[in-house]
């Protein structure tokens, strides 16, 4: 299970419904890439694969593939505004680290 915050869920929203993209869901991967390894990637999408994963979490559906299901098993998804920006923040317990900057992780 992937599990989203309410403020996470209302940015997503918020996003959605300037972009015209209200009746699509959020595409979770986890791609190759960074400095630790690996990265998170999310984005709209309306189609989903026949082997994903699917979720609602807080009224926003998410698709996960069965890769990146793997690492992304038990995650909370959550929305973060501060000083040095804001983004969405995967707190995920399968991770063995981060990177310096903290823009990618190794499993």
């Amino acid at each position: 299970m992937i599990h989203m915050t309410e403020r996470a869920a209302a940015k997503v929203k918020e996003i959605a419904t300037a972009e015209d993209l209200i009746n699509q869901g959020l595409r979770l991967r986890v791609i190759g890439g960074g400095c630790a390894g690996f990265k998170y990637d999310l984005y709209f999408e309306d189609s989903v694969g026949d082997m994903d994963e699917q979720f609602e979490s807080n009224g926003v559906k998410l698709y996960v593939d069965p890769l990146s299901y793997q690492y992304l098993e038990n995650t909370e998804i959550d929305y973060i505004e501060g000083d040095h920006g804001a983004g969405f923040k995967f707190n995920n317990p399968n991770t063995n680290g981060t990177c310096g900057c903290g823009s990618s992780v190794k499993f």
